[in-house]
């Protein structure tokens, strides 16, 4: 069975930290690769705990979400490849490129587009805020919005044939 986290599916092989036979919390390891895009966006999960989450995130030149909030989860965006402009509510927040990022706290609003002719790859960590469930994404209204949703700008994925980041 799948377990939702952050708008993120965790596929039945991607797991968390193990146990050792005492009981004690083990690290996982995990390798950033995800295929690369034409069109649309993808998530790729990489490794998650109960309270904290990575995910790679890939999007085809062009490709951007909408404007939503995480209210239970402090989240962080670090541009692997590609450039990215960031919104707020307001206007523009920023641009980002290879090796820089975005912080994102618990009820910030924002939503980017991927700027540069190649597709934008990003490491996605996130954490949860509080007890309630961080998998919560909600729109200016304050209403449900899910990841998927045309709200979002969910668009058809076309993989870039043979193309793969960190491969």
């Amino acid at each position: 069975m799948n377990e939702m986290i952050s708008s993120t599916v965790i596929p039945k092989g991607v797991r968390g930290p193990g146990e050792s036979a005492d009981g004690r919390p083990q690290p996982t390891l995990f390798k950033m690769t995800a295929p690369l895009l034409d069109k649309g966006r993808s998530n790729t999960p990489l490794a998650h705990s109960a309270n904290m989450w990575a995910t790679l995130k890939v999007y085809a030149s062009g490709g951007e979400n909408g404007l939503h909030t995480h209210p239970n989860e402090d989240h962080t965006f670090i541009i692997m490849q590609g450039r990215a402009r960031y919104y707020g509510p307001d206007g523009v927040i920023g641009e980002r490129g290879a090796l820089e990022g975005i912080m994102l706290p618990a009820g910030a609003y924002y939503w980017f587009e991927a700027i540069s002719d190649e597709p934008l790859v990003i490491l996605r960590v996130g954490c949860r805020v509080g007890v309630k469930d961080p998998g919560g994404r909600l729109n200016i209204q304050g209403e449900a919005m899910p990841g998927d949703s045309p709200e979002n700008k969910q668009t058809e994925v076309k993989l870039r044939e043979g193309a793969v980041f960190g491969g």
